[in-house]
């Protein structure tokens, strides 16, 4: 039996400023691109978590509690958060999770704009529900692509002193891009915001960025109070307790223990550089839009509306959901794509995202002429 005592032992873990300070100092780098990016204030902070459903999660705490402290309200009085009937289902997980109602509002072709959430709001001041504390808005819904009427969206929310939370799971990485980043005018209004590296920016899975505006409330909110932990938080009135050198991970969202999620793509921008990112990101919107133009020039296959980011939504004339899920599974047997059909309005249709930034056009081409075969099975 070997010596377990020979063998050295290292546990690259980011729980604390104390204990991973280099670690931490890569993550914030990252957090502080993004940030910029967003157009948030140099305040701006937060940490990495396991991805966007974390990161909806510890951000509606902050929103929940903030809202209750604004308004005078007890810490266990009801409130409600405004969301679209297009929002991410771990928003509504959040809500049940959290005990939270939620004040649902309709969108106007899919997107939560900021006429149809002034609506909402005025009709819940006097509807004898709970009071509404904060609002989410999508930018890039994972179904379609759609970004709300952030721009929109904000000036309720500031009017009203709600806390306005964004998700920008998916659509965070047009940021890099000039071209779509004015898409995503009025994120810069975010005080909280989660972005998923693990999508489009090619990080590996378990990557999730969490920003705050102001990281003061989640600070607040998150921070766990315990004996065995007054070493991270500085107990002696030092150390980990000065915000200019310290930045604990462990107190802006629920987690306590936790890995360094954001190092890897710490790494790869290090090495890459942003302008890669840029390019990469670019690529997958431009590939998108040729799609859309491919398809409208195909027989028997209809374009079901405009990509706003890498979404394509393509009806096949004439098929059912079984000829749909036919050939998906077609297409992976063969190696050419993995592609999984969605309902769009109620009816099964094709979807197709594009992230890669190889993808070319030959690869599509084949996707779509294989599209217009007939793969019903008899």
């Amino acid at each position: 039996m070997a010596n377990l005592g020979q063998w050295p032992a290292l546990s690259l873990h980011g729980v604390s400023w104390l204990e991973a300070s280099g670690a931490v100092a890569a993550e914030n780098q990252v957090l502080r691109l993004f940030a910029d990016l967003a157009g948030l204030p140099a305040t701006a902070g937060g940490c990495f978590v396991s991805g966007g459903s974390a990161g909806n999660l510890s951000a509606l705490v902050v929103a929940r509690d903030t809202g209750r402290h604004r308004r005078g309200l007890d810490e266990r009085a009801p409130v409600r958060i405004a969301v679209s009937d297009q929002v991410h289902s771990s928003v509504g997980n959040t809500l049940r999770i959290l005990g939270v109602e939620p004040l649902v509002v309709p969108t106007a072709d899919h997107r939560l704009t900021g006429e149809n959430l002034r609506a909402a709001l005025d009709a819940a001041e006097h509807d004898g529900g709970a009071p509404v504390v904060a609002a989410v808005a999508t930018a890039g819904t994972t179904n379609a692509g759609i970004i709300d009427d952030l721009a929109g969206v904000a000036e309720q929310t500031r009017a009203r002193d709600l806390w306005l939370h964004i998700d920008a799971a998916y659509g965070g990485a047009a940021l890099f891009v000039p071209e779509l980043r004015e898409k995503l005018r009025g994120i810069e209004h975010a005080d909280s915001l989660v972005v998923d590296p693990h999508k489009w920016m090619f990080a590996p899975f378990d990557c999730g960025a969490l920003l705050y505006r102001d990281p003061r409330p989640a600070r607040a909110v998150h921070t766990q109070d315990a004996s065995y932990l007054d070493a991270i938080h500085g107990a002696d009135g030092a150390g980990a307790a000065d915000e200019d050198h310290a930045w604990n991970p462990s107190d802006y969202a629920y987690h306590l223990t936790r890995r360094p999620r954001g190092l890897p793509l710490w790494f790869s921008l290090a090495v890459h550089g942003t302008d890669a990112y840029r390019d990469a990101v670019a690529r997958g919107a431009d590939m998108a839009r040729r799609t859309a133009r491919l398809v409208e020039r195909t027989e028997g296959l209809e374009l079901l509306r405009e990509p706003e980011l890498t979404v394509v939504l393509v009806r096949r004339v004439g098929w059912r959901p079984e000829d749909y899920y036919a050939w998906s599974k077609r297409l992976l047997a063969a190696g050419t794509a993995f592609i999984t059909p969605s309902v769009w309005e109620g009816e099964t249709v094709a979807r197709l995202a594009f992230l890669h930034p190889d993808i070319g056009e030959d690869t599509v081409r084949e996707i779509l002429d294989s599209l217009v075969r007939d793969v019903r099975e008899d």
